[in-house]
């Protein structure tokens, strides 16, 4: 039988590597968007969180008397190499990928959430603050992408109209 502590460091372990599947994506994206700077920039903007919600975690690990799992880590890297590599053969591209993102905000919404209920009850204060500081700036990310999603959308179309234009990325 598990504790609530034991539960808690495995699942910042997989937060850990959500946040390396995050970094891995987001920047794949933010590589190959060309003619979307507001977008680029917001991906921009969410990487350099995502870095510093690593290393919260990483603390919280650390503090804990653990590390982050080398497997969760490299199959979540993996993951994001697949996702990263099949938005590559899609026309829509920005579409997908800002949809993919919006999903993928809100998935972690729901992490941060677990992991905020499972530090109250493991009583780990610290942690519990790492984590609703993350879920701040997850949940912005969200909501920024709610709102441009039909903006990005339009972009995307307008530009798809034109023969000489790409519209893709």
């Amino acid at each position: 039988m598990a504790t609530p502590q034991e539960h808690l460091l495995d699942w910042l372990k997989d937060a850990h590597a959500m946040e390396q599947q995050a970094e891995k994506m987001l920047s794949a994206q933010a590589e190959r968007l060309e003619h979307y700077p507001q977008l680029r920039g917001r991906i921009e903007q969410h990487i350099e969180e995502t870095r510093g919600q690593r290393e919260l975690l990483e603390s919280c690990l650390q503090r804990l008397g653990s590390s982050a799992s080398t497997f969760k880590d490299l199959s979540a890297k993996v993951m994001a190499f697949g996702q990263a590599m099949a938005g590559m053969t899609v026309s829509d591209e920005v579409v997908k990928g800002a949809m993919s993102g919006y999903v993928f905000e809100n998935m972690e919404i729901a992490s941060y959430t677990v992991l905020i209920a499972a530090a109250k009850e493991a009583q780990d204060v610290q942690t519990q603050q790492a984590c609703e500081q993350i879920l701040e700036q997850e949940v912005a990310m969200a909501q920024w992408l709610r709102e441009h999603l039909p903006q990005i959308t339009a972009a995307f179309l307008q530009r798809s109209l034109s023969p000489d234009t790409e519209a893709k990325r």
